[in-house]
């Protein structure tokens, strides 16, 4: 029955529209999927993001939800079975660590590349406004959207810290990531052992447009790392995917740690200056990635975001953080949990 369903407003573009998407899939929820939500009678979010999720409150009604995070924690109070979220709790907190990575710094290597290339920049916006207006629009419309729609979006860059600066930083950190995650998959088909973690599914989502959209970064995965490639197509429907196993505290690999050290090489620093600078009101995040300048505007959610990684090492046993500090020693990781 369509009450059943759980509504969803999203876009193919979106990376965490897909992350989401294909999270509902691997945990066989059902749901319909609104890709043009003008004609549909639901409550507008406060914050104008998608994936936007509709879910029933005490009374019946629907109410809207758009950060990814807690909308999947939220679903794992609603439906049991097939659980993205470790159940070691040592586990658990590497996965909402790596989970962040993949929605904060992988997206700005996503958004980089898709406004920063010529090639890139005509594929976006010749083929993005089609997913808002409506793929029956007159080619006069697709252009005026194009031009509007690209100019903003490069105009933005600066938000992410894209810029001629970073953008070796971005690059260099993508390749890197390619790598050590291609290295892992040849051991383990997902992160955290052989069933998918949220963490899977944040990553999945940028590299669905990294590895198969926009074209830069995807001549850079087929010619170099096919297997992430095609783990990215796999990764799309999940739904008749055994559950398997989670790794245990004591059967993270070494492979994971590698990963660590490079969200420990540029997502650390960059998510730590930021924070200073939130705190202290400061008009520009200034630090050094790697031994290269990294410069932005400050961003007041990634302050929160590193507030939530505190909040989450907090909820562990004395045991438990030291499990997690061995296993982040070396990693540069480390420096977000210290006090």
């Amino acid at each position: 029955m369509e009450q059943d369903l759980v509504p969803v407003i999203g876009a193919p573009a979106s990376p965490y529209t897909r992350k989401m998407l294909a999270i509902l899939r691997y945990r066989q929820i059902p749901y319909r999927f609104i890709q043009e939500a003008g004609n549909e009678a639901l409550p507008e979010p406060k914050v104008g993001l998608i994936p936007v999720f509709y879910f029933k409150n005490n009374t019946g009604a629907l109410e809207p939800r758009v950060d990814s995070t807690p909308i999947i924690r939220k679903l794992e109070e609603e439906y049991p079975g097939r659980s993205v979220i470790p159940s070691d709790p040592v586990v658990s907190f590497l996965n909402y660590l790596l989970e962040d990575y993949g929605d904060e710094w992988l997206t700005k290597a996503m958004f980089h590349y898709r406004w920063h290339y010529d090639d890139d920049i005509h594929m976006a916006g010749s083929i993005l406004p089609y997913y808002r207006a409506g793929v029956n629009q007159p080619d006069e419309t697709i252009d005026q959207l194009n031009k509007v729609f690209s100019e903003r979006q490069i105009s933005r860059l600066y938000v992410v810290g894209s810029n001629d600066v970073t953008a070796s930083v971005i690059e260099d950190s993508y390749r890197n990531f390619l790598s050590g995650f291609n290295e892992h998959l040849t051991t383990s088909p997902f992160l955290l052992g052989t069933r998918p973690s949220s963490a899977d599914f944040a990553c999945f989502g940028q590299l669905t447009q990294l590895t198969q959209f926009d074209p830069t970064p995807s001549t850079i995965a087929i010619k170099e790392f096919p297997r992430v490639h095609a783990w990215v197509s796999k990764t799309e429907d999940l739904s008749g995917w055994r559950e398997g196993d989670f790794y245990t505290a004591d059967q993270v690999p070494v492979t994971i740690k590698t990963l660590l050290q490079e969200v420990g090489r540029t997502y650390v620093p960059v998510m730590l200056a930021n924070a200073k600078a939130v705190d202290q009101g400061l008009e520009h995040v200034e630090t050094v990635v790697d031994g290269k300048t990294w410069k932005q505007v400050p961003f007041p959610y990634q302050a929160k975001c590193l507030q939530w990684i505190r909040i989450e090492f907090s909820k562990l046993s004395d045991d438990e953080k030291d499990q997690v500090m061995r296993i982040l020693a070396g990693t540069g990781c480390e420096a977000l949990v210290k006090k």
